[in-house]
């Protein structure tokens, strides 16, 4: 493999009439690997922190075009890198974890995509990503790491088991060379016979509080499976997040224009928005407002629901819903079984519309 030269500011920059040619293969974690790319003129890579590029791969049966995002840091012009985990179905994917080697060239295009840091970024961030989500976030951090100034990131990382943890040797290298970049990881599950003494179960509100108590002051940047990100996005609308300040994306269709931007349709329990809660039980009903718990207009009725932390976690007030829409955000309180059963927590349930609860 012929050496590439190294560019400087004279140097052109990339375009996606050239291959890369690829001059690194990283395993990462099971079923994930990192493949770095330079073209073999040479030119430079200018992208920003978060964005994506499209890979042209030759898979048998014909050509398939697969985005992933970059993760190296755009500080860097020299080499563009990404991470990819193969997913049940993979297809692209699979046959990169197999086949591509260095000195295989490649047609790329790109780079693109909205979901990046700002031109200036001077504030103060939070990065929650879940799976092979963390690679937007891993480029934003190195940007902010690798210009030498103090930055100001809490890096919240969740994965099924620590062996998961995508970069997580990486980042806490980072992390012991400055105080800016604080790192919080949460697994599902140990690792047999490995000891784990951080945060295990879900991301949930009650992690957030105490992970990030200045998360109100941050600017938020997310991404993950879908599933994950809304649920991100429930816990910091009940907490009074200004969702303005929020940014995700996805794993299916990264953004490449503001018309292709999702706007979320979350539902936000309103207090100017009436509802009406019906203990079938008591044969009580009060009107109260969309932002009220459950559990708080049972106690103004006069009603008894046992509970004790509030926070949905302790699962001492979980009652049956017999009709009716509630909006929970509770912090692993209850299973999922239970709520397809039609349980709720009452101390984190708000109600939309009319709902009917056995009390």
């Amino acid at each position: 493999m012929a050496m590439i030269p190294m560019p400087d500011k004279d140097t052109p920059v990339w375009t996606d009439a050239e291959m890369l040619e690829c001059v690194n293969v990283l395993p990462e974690a099971p079923n994930v690997k990192t493949f770095t790319f330079r073209p073999p003129s040479g030119n430079r890579f200018v992208y920003k922190a978060g964005q994506f590029i499209t890979l042209d791969l030759p898979v048998p049966g014909g050509n398939v075009q697969r985005t992933y995002t970059i993760s190296s840091s755009p500080v860097t012009q020299a080499y563009l890198s990404v991470t990819v985990k193969a997913q049940e179905g993979s297809i692209g994917t699979r046959w990169m974890l197999g086949h591509l080697v260095p000195g295989m060239q490649i047609k790329a295009f790109g780079p693109a995509g909205l979901f990046h840091l700002p031109s200036n970024p001077d504030g103060k961030f939070l990065f929650i990503s879940a799976g092979s989500g963390v690679t937007p976030m891993m480029s934003m951090a190195g940007t902010l790491f690798e210009r030498g100034e103090e930055p100001d990131i809490c890096f919240i990382q969740c994965a099924n088991r620590p062996a998961e943890l995508i970069f997580r040797k990486r980042l806490e290298y980072m992390a012991c060379r400055t105080n800016g970049l604080q790192l919080h990881f949460v697994v599902n599950q140990s690792d047999p016979y490995e000891v784990w003494t951080g945060y295990r179960g879900y991301f949930n509100q009650l992690m957030l509080g105490l992970m990030c108590n200045d998360y109100l002051e941050r600017d938020v940047y997310c991404c993950g499976p879908e599933g994950f990100m809304e649920g991100v996005r429930e816990i910091l609308n009940a907490l009074g997040y200004d969702m303005d300040r929020y940014h995700q994306e996805s794993f299916q269709a990264p953004a490449e224009t503001k018309e292709e931007l999702t706007e979320f349709d979350d539902v936000v329990p309103q207090e100017d928005t009436k509802a009406h809660i019906v203990f079938t039980g008591s044969n009580v009903s009060a009107w109260c407002s969309e932002t009220d718990t459950v559990l708080a207009v049972a106690k103004e009725a006069g009603l008894n629901i046992p509970s004790g932390c509030t926070f949905g976690v302790c699962g001492t007030c979980k009652v049956k819903k017999v009709s009716g829409d509630v909006h929970m955000v509770h912090s692993g309180g209850i299973s999922d079984e239970d709520v397809e059963d039609g349980f709720i927590l009452a101390c984190c349930s708000n109600p939309i519309g009319t709902v009917e609860v056995e009390v």
